[in-house]
């Protein structure tokens, strides 16, 4: 079908190509947003579907006077020269979308053909938010792995999957993605009670997080002043706090295998003041524990 049978099927009267501006909009991709968020190419081609016949407005902002524009056809369009991120090939949503000529929108015609209105931002709903790293779906069942941080040399990214409903694209002039510029809204009010349990659980989660990495720092500077005599605890601690809980486990257990044991050796042992063979440290019992340092 040509453009303009698309269009009208759209309007209530049979339109004519002089009345109407139809401008290209290119809506959304496969990379990786500045939220570290991204679409699947399946949800790609569920919202090329889904955005026909949805409505352009300014910076999401719902009303019926800020309706400018409308999506009669929207198709998946791949460029295979080219990679994203997470090592896919690029893939995109392109839209057409008309708007009518009248005096009140020349100006903002005139804006889109000289580039100043280029921007867009689409707002839409997603069944499933999945974890790049270990595939869990963050919505239903949270893993550990947190959104723009890096393990084993890999981001951990959140793939938006299995989209619902499209409800509009609008200009804007900060968008989230850089080639797109997407502003996503997943669910709609419906949504708003899981969600905020979402994020209790999450925040739980994260603060269990948190202690077990800050229980597992004490214990690496404590074992680390038994490997060296000038030991700095506090640099140590510093470069533990940029280290994953895997990544921690591993650091202690080398930790304690490199601490001398006569080191160690003082549990429940007396608490008198002995000499050490060079004459030049003293033990003094902490705890359980006697700690070799110089006087």
């Amino acid at each position: 079908m040509s453009d303009m049978e698309l269009i009208n099927e759209l309007s209530r009267r049979e339109l004519s190509e002089d009345e109407v501006y139809i401008f290209p909009v290119k809506l959304c991709d496969n990379e990786t947003d500045r939220d570290c968020e991204r679409f699947s190419i399946a949800a790609l081609e569920k919202l090329a579907e889904l955005f026909v016949g949805r409505t352009g407005i300014f910076d999401h902002k719902a009303s019926s006077s800020n309706q400018t524009a409308r999506i009669f056809s929207c198709e998946v369009k791949r460029e295979p020269e080219k990679r994203t991120r997470s090592g896919e090939v690029y893939t995109y949503l392109l839209a057409r979308a008309y708007m009518m000529r009248t005096e009140g929108n020349k100006d903002l015609i005139a804006e889109i053909d000289g580039g100043i209105k280029k921007e867009v931002s689409v707002s839409c709903a997603v069944k499933r938010r999945v974890c790049s790293l270990c595939g869990a779906d963050v919505r239903k069942s949270p893993c550990s792995h947190v959104k723009g941080q890096y393990y084993g040399g890999k981001l951990c990214e959140v793939i938006l999957d299995e989209p619902t409903d499209a409800y509009e694209w609008s200009f804007v002039a900060i968008p989230a993605q850089v080639g797109a510029g997407i502003t996503k809204a997943h669910g709609g009010a419906s949504d708003d009670s899981a969600v905020k349990a979402l994020r209790e659980m999450l925040d739980g989660s994260m603060s269990e997080v948190s202690k077990a990495k800050r229980d597992i720092i004490s214990e690496i500077v404590r074992l680390g002043q038994f490997t060296v005599p000038a030991y700095d605890g506090d640099a140590v601690k510093a470069m533990c706090e940029s280290m994953d809980i895997s990544g921690l486990i591993a650091f202690k257990e080398r930790t304690r295998s490199l601490a001398k044991p006569e080191k160690v050796s003082g549990i429940l042992g007396s608490s008198e003041d002995e000499e050490e063979s060079d004459g030049g440290e003293c033990e003094e019992r902490i705890g359980l524990f006697r700690l070799g340092r110089r006087k």
